[in-house]
């Protein structure tokens, strides 16, 4: 981020940051009077037109949705290079101060899918954040050096140091996002899609989501976190971690789809979390509609029991 120049402002299409750079913007649902109001951050190599769907469908319940594309993606300047994670986490920051002025009185949400739910984490334990109502974590991607395995970790540290501007495709790679083909055919058409990512782009996402692992346990906000049970982008380790180190508490609530792929609101059964999320931010409480909640609750108990249960295991 650039030095400060004028207050951020909320624009008709875009964020204007402090250090004068552009966010673009798109903004879904009732312009007066919402009933609750939702910043969406995006995944990685996306941008905010990832919330298109779900978003036209909260608008219809009164839910208003903003998403801007985040520096380095989508139709921002200096797309493809990495901006930094305190830059991103400072754009969030600054960016919900402006949705709190323009709704007062709403209940404001910050949801993140992905590398936006790594943004979302640290925007949310940061010291002297914005309130929020509540956090909204689909997917999150958390999957940072501490569960990688040393050949990976060695490997990155390399490229990073010899050939950071070199890009990968990860065409090869065999993962599959989601089971919404049309979906990801067009997506994979959208000029604003970033295909190709730089060594040190990679380098610096590892950095972010190693860091929002970290802060997990520090979320204090009334949490919902959504986990598909057809997850192959992230690895089994950093979502076991994510489990573990997520807070013990009844407003934090784990939903867990049987059909779910990684674009959870964006699959062809996408309608049960993005009913779900509507849910929990007009009607706060541990129960969910789709009954995902209960699935969730199970598969957190795997990896770490509640704490009586583990008092009584150790005798």
């Amino acid at each position: 981020m650039g030095g400060q120049t004028a207050a951020p402002q909320l624009a008709a299409e875009a964020i204007v940051a402090a250090d004068g750079y552009r966010l673009p913007l798109r903004h879904w649902g009732p312009v007066d009077k919402p009933r609750a109001v939702i910043l969406a951050l995006h995944g990685f190599n996306e941008y905010g037109n990832a919330f298109d769907d779900p978003a036209r469908f909260w608008g219809q319940l009164g839910i208003a949705t903003y998403a801007y594309d985040q520096r380095g993606f989508g139709a921002t300047a200096r797309r493809g290079i990495w901006p930094g994670t305190n830059t991103l986490t400072a754009d969030a920051a600054a960016t919900l101060r402006l949705l709190e002025a323009r709704h007062p009185g709403v209940p404001l949400y910050l949801l993140g899918e992905s590398m936006g739910g790594a943004v979302a984490i640290l925007t949310a334990t940061a010291p002297g954040h914005p309130p929020i109502a509540g956090l909204i974590l689909s997917s999150p991607a958390t999957w940072g050096r501490q569960t990688m395995a040393a050949l990976p970790r060695a490997t990155l540290w390399l490229s990073r140091l010899l050939i950071p501007g070199m890009t990968f495709t990860g065409r090869d790679l065999g993962i599959q996002a989601s089971d919404n083909i049309p979906m990801l055919v067009a997506l994979g058409r959208d000029p604003l899609y970033i295909r190709a990512t730089r060594v040190d782009t990679i380098d610096g996402v590892v950095d972010l989501m190693g860091r929002a692992s970290d802060a997990v346990a520090e979320i204090a906000e009334p949490t919902l976190v959504l986990m598909a049970e057809h997850e192959q982008v992230l690895a089994p380790e950093s979502v076991e971690r994510l489990l573990q180190r997520l807070p013990r508490r009844p407003d934090v609530v784990v939903a867990s789809y049987s059909r779910g792929w990684h674009w959870l609101l964006r699959d062809l059964g996408r309608r049960a979390p993005q009913r779900d999320i509507a849910d929990w931010v007009l009607h706060p409480g541990p129960a969910l509609p789709s009954g995902a909640d209960q699935r969730g609750a199970a598969r957190r108990d795997l990896v770490t029991p509640p704490a009586p249960a583990r008092a009584a295991a150790g005798g």
